[in-house]
């Protein structure tokens, strides 16, 4: 039997990288261009929420979660049923993958190709969450059923509240959401301690953390898992023979319109914090997903509008090429020859036009790799 390509979650992944590796970075430098009240107010949808709160520009990591989430059980559905296929082979390709995540996350952000160990962090990027949320929930999901694996997010969505609620050391938890003395803070500075994203060691040996950092990771995890598994649950109605197409847009509507709900509601007694991934963060960008998920899939799986998609395809089957092209190659060095004389007439326009010929270059390649049927999976 011929398998049938989920268009709808190519497309979805395409526009969100397209925004995030794209868009986002074309107009940051045009808004400083246009110095524009009207555009500045816009661009709140390509700007995180400082702290708490919640954007459209903090659904881009949820998102890229929540899909790779998806593509689980259309992976590893035929490995769940039979319980003859060895299992050795499949966890090590589910391993592999995950190192390679991780040394990739690493070298996006982790200033691994800096070859200065002192300037090396261990924990720090999307890849890395990627990553972890795929391995564990890959396993859970080869071997437990679906009902048990929606215990398990609920559960770690829990003993994330009750970690961050009830726990306190030397200051840091009891409640306390504040950037500098939650829970999940105190974690990442004892865990990761100098490897933790911008940790720098003083004169007299210590660990000084830059107070400006507020992202945390460690205790954030179990949250990370979730949002993969949410992901999860996602792909299984869209896999599913039980459901027609119809049925799968409604139910997919339904769930995500309850998640965000939800979110919202525990939002006001555990506070909805991307930073921090918090549990009602998690649940509220998981019901936004679930929607877009829905919308794409009715759109493009079942109504057929595949005409004009090909443009975000060609981020979202290379998306991770197209991810550690943005973040490590650097094209400026092309850029700034072809145009560096065009400085002096359009003055701060110039770093816009550099900055939409990077994005440019960075698209022919992926779409000569599209056209050549190269697409580079981990």
């Amino acid at each position: 039997m011929t398998k049938v390509r989920l268009e709808s979650l190519d497309v979805l992944r395409g526009f969100d990288l397209f925004c995030l590796v794209a868009l986002e970075s074309i107009l940051h430098p045009l808004a400083h261009a246009l110095d524009s009240e009207a555009f500045n107010k816009f661009m709140w949808c390509f700007t995180h929420v400082e702290w708490e709160g919640f954007s459209s520009w903090d659904l881009v990591m949820p998102l890229f979660l929540f899909m790779t989430g998806i593509t689980i059980p259309f992976s590893l559905s035929a490995v769940k049923r039979d319980k003859t296929l060895p299992r050795l082979p499949i966890y090590t390709r589910i391993l592999k993958r995950f190192v390679i995540l991780w040394i990739f996350g690493m070298i996006c952000q982790g200033n691994l190709l800096g070859l200065d160990p002192s300037r090396i962090y261990l924990y720090s990027n999307t890849l890395q969450t990627i990553a972890l949320g795929y391995l564990v929930s890959s396993i859970l999901f080869i071997n437990l059923k679906t009902a048990t694996q929606v215990v398990v997010s609920i559960s770690l969505l829990l003993i994330y509240w009750v970690l961050m609620q009830f726990v306190s050391v030397d200051g840091f938890g009891g409640g306390d959401y504040t950037p500098i003395a939650n829970f999940a803070e105190w974690v990442d500075r004892v865990v990761l301690g100098r490897f933790r994203d911008a940790a720098t060691i003083s004169a007299d040996g210590t660990v000084e953390f830059a107070s400006w950092y507020n992202y945390t990771w460690i205790v954030s995890s179990l949250n990370f898992v979730v949002t993969v598994m949410s992901g999860m649950f996602a792909g299984i109605i869209l896999k599913s023979a039980n459901f027609t197409a119809n049925k799968k847009f409604k139910f997919l509507l339904f769930i995500g319109v309850a998640l965000v709900v939800v979110g919202y509601l525990l939002g006001f007694v555990h506070p909805i914090i991307k930073k921090l991934w918090t549990s009602s963060m998690t649940i509220y960008s998981s019901g936004w997903c679930y929607i877009l998920m829905a919308l794409f899939y009715w759109f493009i799986d079942v109504k057929g509008y595949r005409s004009r998609t090909e443009f975000f395809k060609i981020y979202g089957m290379n998306s991770i090429t197209a991810y550690m092209l943005t973040i490590v190659v650097s094209f400026s060095s092309i850029s700034q020859s072809l145009f560096h004389g065009l400085e002096q007439y359009v003055g701060d326009y110039y770093h816009f036009i550099i900055a939409l010929s990077n994005c440019t270059i960075i698209y022919l390649i992926l779409r000569y790799m599209y056209k050549n049927n190269i697409f580079l999976k981990v």
